[in-house]
């Protein structure tokens, strides 16, 4: 990509402190002057102060992105504070967007910040992201991935790419003016529960911090496009996956090609409007599928107290129940479940356990369709609620 999405009618002169503040960019024949009056008149976009979102607005705000809109619903919790650098201890409890605004002023007060303390949506993404030049995707789940990328082929804005679990990481640009979107890579979700999130797989704390600087990398060279000093046009990621294993560190690089048949970008585009992404991505309980009955910490320990008969079911993996046993729990890992069906009693409730109560959902329904007849409990909110509702003495994690 050549040229610049930035038009020069919205430039204007750099002062001298931000010449002073930015002159090792100046130095730089690919950036220059122009460039960073680019820079200065670009709007980013940044779904997600979390892992990705840290570096990406630490180092867009330090090059001199002149407007970053954050946009964000969560709270700083204590297990973020591994890898999210954009936030401190003391933010603990604060909103992500209150917290990642203070950082970025205090590296870069000439910028501008707005913040939006909403889950994006499709009732919104369109007013959100129509005023920003790029947007950089931060989101670790799959319907906001595909909402965003929607949202972007219908306005026309380049998507900044990132993803990150446990030691693996990826980065694209999709852009549909250029070349593919990310539904042409990924034209369909994977199942869901097939694909555990960080918080339930983990991800070492490093990779996020690679991944979006890289993804920031990416955002600078859209922005600053070609200049007249250097004969050499920036090579983007768009029509390019990074694939990086930080515990082989080893970085690979395929080519994504247009799908012609691509139903957002392609020749014949059947979406043209945003969708219901959670029902796209099979989130949605399907009409007529009873719900999974649920059993909360405190009711959990009361029934253990009066000796009920149960079966508690842990099946978190063994290096999770190295971090903390849960009292009279059978391990049976998910993978297990159904082959091992044989072990479990129809006439004594089941409970099932998993760190946040998702993955034990799937555990109870694969029981369901093997054709188990008894009750099936799920904890509600997992391991997690017994640490902070029934003993404090074993960790949140």
């Amino acid at each position: 990509m050549a040229l610049s999405i930035i038009p020069d009618s919205r430039l204007t002169d750099l002062s001298n402190e931000e010449i002073s503040r930015y002159s090792r960019h100046l130095l730089l024949p690919e950036i220059g002057v122009r460039g960073q009056r680019r820079l200065k008149a670009a709007k980013v976009l940044l779904v997600g102060t979390g892992g990705l979102g840290a570096p990406l607005g630490l180092y867009l705000a330090a090059a001199g992105v002149g407007t970053l809109g954050i946009v964000d619903f969560d709270l700083v919790e204590e297990s973020n504070l591994q890898r999210q650098v954009i936030h401190s201890t003391r933010d603990v409890g604060r909103p992500k967007v209150a917290s990642a605004k203070d950082r970025i002023k205090g590296i870069n007060p000439h910028i501008k910040v707005i913040t939006y303390n909403t889950m994006l949506s499709s009732a919104n993404a369109l007013d959100i992201i129509r005023d920003y030049d790029i947007v950089a995707d931060g989101t670790d789940n799959y319907q906001t991935r595909y909402l965003v990328n929607d949202a972007c082929v219908l306005l026309g804005k380049p998507n900044v790419y990132g993803s990150i679990f446990q030691f693996e990481g990826q980065a694209s640009v999709f852009y549909a003016k250029e070349g593919p979107c990310y539904r042409c890579l990924y034209p369909e979700p994977p199942p869901p529960g097939l694909v555990p999130s960080c918080a339930e797989g983990g991800v070492v704390g490093v990779l996020p911090g690679i991944i979006g600087s890289i993804q920031a990398n990416e955002v600078v060279k859209l922005i600053v496009g070609s200049s007249e000093y250097s004969n050499h046009s920036a090579d983007t990621l768009a029509g390019r996956l990074l694939l990086f294993d930080a515990w082989k560190m080893s970085f690979r690089t395929l080519k994504v090609d247009k799908d012609p048949h691509c139903p957002v970008c392609g020749e014949h585009p059947s979406i043209h409007e945003l969708i219901d992404y959670e029902q796209f991505c099979g989130l949605k309980k399907p009409a007529g599928e009873d719900p999974v009955e649920v059993i909360t910490a405190r009711e959990l320990k009361n029934r253990m107290d009066k000796a009920d008969p149960l079966q508690i079911i842990d099946i978190r993996e063994p290096h999770e129940r190295a971090i903390a046993k849960f009292p009279q729990a059978k391990p049976i890992p998910l993978g297990q479940m159904v082959r091992r069906i044989d072990e479990f009693d129809e006439r004594i409730d089941a409970v099932f356990i998993c760190k946040i109560g998702q993955r034990s959902v799937f555990a109870i329904r694969a029981l369901q369709d093997a054709g188990y007849k008894g009750r099936l409990l799920n904890l509600q909110d997992g391991f997690n609620a017994w640490a902070k509702e029934v003993d404090a003495s074993l960790p949140v994690y």
